[in-house]
């Protein structure tokens, strides 16, 4: 297992994170979970025996079951909390009262307090913001944010599922204020998906963020074990819940473009396609849920394939996408600004 740093923090985070939506069963998302406190146990040891030291929930995750469970791991396996990265999130709702959702100081620091009694925890290591907030003033959810890190209780703080003017103008608030930052973004990004080359990762290492990937797989179908008809492993949950949205052919293409590659690396085809974004320079840590023991182990052996240039030569032209405006005219107007100019 490698380490990377978390943006331009000192903190080092394993380049797998055990991601844990799939702990528990109650609530919206619960076709994703179903693992019970013994397997989430079990999971939680071998990840960490494999050099995992990142952990990430969210209050909403079976609301509140993940968060309870993998807080009984911690303490069953009494696993050294100075080892341990651990991450959880507030925003997404957990009751049907008023300030049972979203950023405002009230449901922050109401659910700070939750998370930390479910997690068996003092502090969090990251507290992230679970997407954008329409109604909260950004201030206030920022000068919270702030006010948790002085209070100790939370130590950085990070978002999810932003978009790129969003982040930047959380960041200019900020650096106003005087605040604490944010110093890590949690997006969709698979080969397949590629959408935040355009915006937000240009944006990520221009501000130095650490960029932490959920549903590195596409849900599963970047496993190899769906066809282009939507046929999959029975149980499978992206046959039941068809998200996140990918599109289906350029998916199908990447995933028959990944099958030569994993057979030359005698290597399963979602250890391709997790071996692909790891060898992505704006990544620091890729999150990995598994229903099984079995998948667990594969995604986890992903660190020990290495892409060629040529791999990624060939997988980056199958998935490249399509050219947008602007994007298209910066890199025609931007040409002449590339090579170094040559005087006689």
């Amino acid at each position: 297992m490698k380490y990377r740093l978390l943006g331009q923090t000192g903190l080092y985070v394993s380049e797998l994170c055990l991601g844990t939506m799939n702990f528990g069963s109650q609530g919206r998302w619960k076709v994703m979970g179903g693992l019970e406190q013994d397997a989430v146990n079990a999971h939680v040891k071998h990840a960490f025996d494999q050099g995992v030291n990142f952990i990430d929930t969210a209050n909403v995750y079976s609301l509140g079951q993940s968060e309870l469970r993998v807080g009984q791991a911690l303490k069953a396996l009494g696993l050294p909390r100075d080892e341990l990265v651990v991450a959880t999130k507030a925003t997404g709702v957990m009751n049907d009262l008023p300030n049972g959702r979203g950023q405002s100081r009230i449901h922050l620091m109401n659910e700070v307090e939750a998370s930390l009694k479910r997690l068996q925890l003092d502090y969090l290591d990251l507290y992230q913001l679970h997407g954008f907030d329409p109604l909260t003033p950004l201030e206030e959810s920022l000068a919270t944010l702030n006010d948790l890190v002085r209070s100790g209780k939370v130590r950085y703080i990070g978002l999810c599922n932003m978009a790129a003017w969003q982040i930047m103008k959380a960041l200019s608030i900020s650096e106003r204020k005087g605040w604490t930052r944010f110093e890590s973004v949690q997006a969709y990004y698979t080969i397949a998906g590629r959408d935040m080359e355009r915006e937000v990762i240009p944006l990520i290492q221009d501000q130095k963020l650490g960029l932490m990937v959920w549903s590195p797989l596409a849900g599963g179908l970047l496993t190899g074990k769906f066809t282009a008809n939507g046929k999959g492993p029975e149980g499978s949950r992206r046959v039941s819940l068809d998200f996140p949205v990918v599109d289906k052919d350029r998916a199908f293409r990447c995933v028959e473009a990944m099958r030569p590659i994993a057979e030359r690396h005698e290597a399963s085809v979602a250890q391709i396609a997790l071996a692909w974004l790891l060898a992505q320079s704006a990544v620091s840590s890729v999150i990995i849920g598994a229903k099984t023991m079995d998948q667990l182990k594969d995604n986890i052996a992903c660190c020990s394939v290495t892409l060629s240039d040529e791999d990624l030569r060939l997988l980056n032209e199958v998935s490249q996408l399509p050219k947008e405006y602007p994007g298209w005219m910066l890199d025609v107007q931007g040409q002449y600004r590339i090579k170094t100019p040559t005087y006689v």
